[in-house]
């Protein structure tokens, strides 16, 4: 396959601004850079937007919410989204485009989260949070008109690890009761050494040596590279979790771990919707405005959703 020649010159007019990798900045420069570029200026209108916070356990944990239509229109399924940077970029501001785009597509309340970041904050502390997070929107969906009863996690790369995590850790430790599990081209292996890496170890738009400098900066020791919530591939039991949609780009050097990760999914009984993009690169629901395929597999997901969450 050859890289799709709208992602393409996607990928270029991104390199025409100038994002140096992001292992060659300090972490202050990246989340400067992260924000600059990723940001967007326009993006779909919904009817309510709500930014707040919540108790968590290293402080508050802020949140952005998103509503398709007016509170009055009856309870809708709730996303809990996270986004990604590897554990160490990203803001609401940066992940908005794509909630936006969720919660008009999918016809649900999407709740972002910014979870602590590393490495001020090192593993576990955006699973705690992310956890928090899904428990605290369990608790009180009802106040935004949201059913707690048709509740979801999304995210894309390491907020697709936190995604998968907090699953995990949902299941093991008694809830909350999660419906479905939407991870987008995520993080799933602290491996690093997968065919996928050696294809796309030079990008685009994210490089091998970009992961280690995330993996080093979130992980206390490489110990915790072993621990299932942060290597979600690497737990021992995946049965019992709820159905999942996991997305894959052929450019991306987290290609080979999601495919694994959809597989085992599988094979431990899981009902799993594997939609992968061969022509894509990493990060590419992003740019639904300027990528054809990006907008139908915006669209996919949205589906997914709207049909697992009833």
């Amino acid at each position: 396959m050859e890289l799709d020649p709208e992602m393409a010159a996607a990928i270029a007019e991104i390199e025409r601004v100038g994002v140096p990798p992001w292992h060659s900045l300090s972490v202050e420069s990246a989340r400067r850079v992260e924000d600059e570029v990723f940001t967007a200026e326009e993006s779909r209108p919904v009817a309510f937007v709500r930014d707040l916070a919540i108790p968590g356990p290293g402080g508050e944990i802020p949140l952005r919410l998103y509503r398709p239509g007016e509170t009055g229109d009856g309870p809708l399924p709730v996303v809990v989204f996270y986004h990604g940077g590897g554990w160490t970029l990203g803001t609401l501001d940066s992940i908005d485009g794509v909630c936006r785009e969720l919660a008009a597509r999918a016809d649900c309340v999407v709740v972002s989260v910014d979870y602590r970041l590393a490495p001020e904050h090192p593993f576990p502390a955006a699973v705690d949070d992310a956890h928090a997070a899904l428990s605290w929107v369990d608790d009180h969906a009802d106040a935004f008109g949201g059913d707690p009863n048709r509740l979801a996690v999304a995210g894309t790369s390491a907020g697709g690890n936190l995604a998968a995590a907090t699953t995990l850790r949902a299941w093991n430790f008694d809830g909350p009761d999660v419906a479905a599990q939407a991870l987008l081209y995520p993080i799933t292996d602290h491996g690093c050494d997968t065919d996928s890496f050696a294809e796309n170890a030079d990008g685009p738009l994210l490089t091998r040596a970009d992961m280690e400098w995330f993996w080093e900066r979130y992980l206390r020791s490489p110990v915790d590279g072993a621990n299932p919530y942060a290597s979600p591939l690497r737990a021992p039991d995946l049965s019992g979790l709820p159905p999942a949609t996991v997305v894959t780009a052929g450019f991306d050097p987290l290609r080979d771990e999601g495919v694994a990760y959809a597989e085992r999914l599988a094979a431990a009984g899981v009902d799993v919707d594997h939609r992968h993009y061969p022509g894509m690169a990493h990060g590419f629901l992003s740019l639904t405005d300027d990528v054809s395929t990006a907008d139908e597999a915006m669209d996919g997901v949205a589906d997914w959703l709207r049909e697992t969450l009833g």
